[in-house]
């Protein structure tokens, strides 16, 4: 019979090593290093990730995390119970693949209330990345690898090229234009510009996209399919007066019958400057080809 005193067998097993049979015990070099990170009770620490936030895991009831109001990639963290004592630990998963480990401990006075995370993407290099690689793969992206997808989408924002010229739409001083369209895999990738030319700020409700039939008799039923977008980036909600914002959307890769054709809205919060095109399947046809993130 074994022998050893229930203090022993936890010493053991805080080794690693107390598993049994063909368990193989896992090497350093495949762990993820944690960073540390000190909250308080009277204070917020703000944490700015590269991408949106999908996914928020928390280790005890010791601290409370959220998405800050109106971001989707600023991170909330404190403290619930005053000066706890065990240190305790959460992890993030961001829209591009991200994986971040945090554990983390009481201090009275935190050394640090705002950290940003950009310097743990590289800004975008793929090669010499740290351990916690971009290897989580997202249900909404299928087989896609969320990382080359946030990267084609920056590629195409920051390339800025106009290939597109005879979509668009233009009322109340506000133009709404379609760019470009491109296809990497299994997506399609819409470049939109939203031009203000006028002294009143242009807020955005929404950007709806969805096929529907060209021409609909009278007492016909509309038939309609509404695609929503996987990504979007630079996903702005303002476009102030006397300028312009840009966004990439990632949608799945479609094709139109010659008897539907696709229409993009934009909405106008509170306003009624609304904007809509159309996009046909000869549109989609010719999307510009990305290869090895380069726009061929």
């Amino acid at each position: 019979m074994p022998t050893g005193t229930f203090s022993d067998l936890s010493e053991k097993s805080s080794s690693g090593d107390f598993y049994d049979g063909f368990s193989k015990k896992i090497t350093y070099d495949r762990m993820i290093p944690p960073y540390g990170l000190e909250v308080t009770f009277d204070k917020t620490v703000h944490i700015i990730f590269p991408a949106g936030i999908s996914y928020i895991d928390l280790g005890s009831t010791n601290i409370i995390a959220g998405k800050a109001t109106g971001s989707e990639n600023v991170l909330r963290v404190k403290a619930a119970v005053r000066d706890f004592k065990t240190e305790t630990n959460f992890s993030v998963i961001t829209e591009d693949g991200g994986f971040y480990t945090f554990n983390v401990k009481y201090a009275k006075e935190p050394e640090k209330l705002s950290i940003e995370m950009k310097d743990f993407m590289h800004d975008g290099d793929v090669e010499n990345r740290p351990n916690n690689a971009m290897e989580v793969y997202l249900t909404e992206l299928g087989n896609e690898n969320p990382r080359m997808v946030w990267m084609t989408n920056k590629l195409i924002y920051n390339a800025d090229q106009r290939l597109i010229k005879h979509i668009g739409s233009k009322m109340f001083g506000i133009q709404f234009a379609l760019k470009g369209i491109y296809v990497h895999q299994n997506f399609l990738y819409l470049h939109l510009e939203i031009t203000n030319r006028t002294n009143v700020p242009f807020e955005i409700d929404f950007i709806r996209m969805k096929i529907v039939d060209k021409q609909v008799e009278k007492r016909t039923a509309i038939q309609e399919t509404v695609i929503y977008p996987k990504r979007a980036f630079n996903n702005v909600t303002e476009v102030r007066g006397k300028s312009s914002e840009r966004v990439v959307f990632t949608i799945d890769k479609i094709t139109i019958p010659d008897d539907k054709e696709l229409i993009v809205e934009l909405f106008e919060k509170n306003g009624g400057r609304n904007q809509r095109f159309v996009i046909t399947n000869a549109d989609l046809n010719r999307a510009r080809v990305i290869d090895e993130l380069k726009i061929r």
